[in-house]
């Protein structure tokens, strides 16, 4: 199992316990260099327009957003339907 596919496996087993640098590299992986960077936000370009948007940010003691992990994760799921 690559390191990836580990931290995809922790971010759907507990989504509230991820950091935030892990699912920045999630995101890069499947989604490219983020298109806003620098402030409290990074968002990244999704091939569709609306939900679900692909915008993170850090949160308390550099943990990621449970309710931005899951968005990413539906993200991710909606990619890989439309690539088969």
């Amino acid at each position: 199992m690559s390191a990836s596919e580990k931290i995809l496996a922790a971010m759907r087993a507990a989504p509230h316990n991820v950091r935030f640098t892990d699912l920045a590299k999630i995101c890069e992986r499947y989604f490219g260099q983020a298109r806003q960077q620098g402030t409290s936000h990074a968002v990244y370009k999704t091939p569709w327009t609306g939900d679900p948007r692909v915008n993170i940010q850090r949160g308390d003691n550099g943990m990621a957003k449970a309710y931005q992990v899951r968005q990413v994760l539906a993200a991710i799921e909606k990619l890989k339907e439309s690539a088969e």
